[in-house]
């Protein structure tokens, strides 16, 4: 069920942007091959990144749970040097992500993709084919959300006011807390172990919708743009 999480603005949305992680492409068996890298069983991985994400942690704090000493950097050279696979591809992408994309590229709005990744990210992405007019990718613009640099960024490519901007992210903390602070609307997602584990009612309440996929929002979109 996806329901709007407050009356319509009469301000309409002219662009959209949209985080990665858990938004438009699953980290599943992102998180999977980390567990096998470490040597951990996958469900235990996984169960402890649930724990760790509702007592505040981060994905660096399930890293170093395992192996204290643990240095991201490194440990990326080395898989790649091992020829283990690293990031994403197209088994990767939500099911409901592509077409989400181009239905409101086909309503007229600006759509882009930002979201916090590694640099090499941004080939990945690119390689997806997805129906966006811009993807940006924190290592390359050089600034990280919460930042508010980050969302004035996606503002001013887009060349719309923040309040023109729909962000749709699965975090409270660096997606929807932050994008509604600039003057941005919001749209929470909830899936993946954020969207999930995270509860903020008062940002929750701040956020033009909610919803449990990315399926139903091109027709949300339309019919808020529609409003008197």
């Amino acid at each position: 069920m996806t329901r709007p999480a407050n009356p319509p603005s009469p301000r309409a949305v002219q662009a959209v942007f949209f985080d990665i992680g858990e938004t438009l492409i699953n980290e599943g068996e992102i998180y999977g091959r980390w567990a096998d890298w470490l040597g951990v069983p996958r469900h235990t991985f996984l169960t402890k990144l649930g724990a760790i994400l509702a007592a505040g942690g981060t994905h660096m704090d399930l890293f170093r749970y395992f192996r204290p000493d643990f240095d991201l950097e490194a440990e990326q050279k080395r898989r790649e040097e091992a020829g283990v696979p690293n990031g994403f591809g197209a088994d990767d992408l939500y099911p409901d992500a592509r077409a989400c994309l181009t239905a409101l590229r086909d309503q007229g709005l600006y759509v882009g993709i930002a979201g916090n990744q590694p640099v090499q990210a941004a080939e990945q992405m690119e390689a997806l084919g997805l129906d966006a007019d811009v993807i940006g990718i924190s290592d390359v613009w050089g600034v990280q959300k919460p930042a508010t640099e980050f969302f004035e960024r996606c503002a001013q490519i887009a060349d719309v006011l923040p309040d023109r901007v729909l962000y749709v992210g699965d975090r409270i903390d660096n997606d929807m807390r932050p994008a509604v602070a600039f003057g941005m609307k919001a749209a929470f997602l909830r899936r993946g172990p954020w969207g999930h584990i995270q509860r903020d009612d008062e940002t929750l309440a701040e956020c033009l919708f909610v919803l449990d996929d990315l399926e139903s929002l091109p027709a949300l979109v339309a019919r808020h743009n529609a409003a008197p």
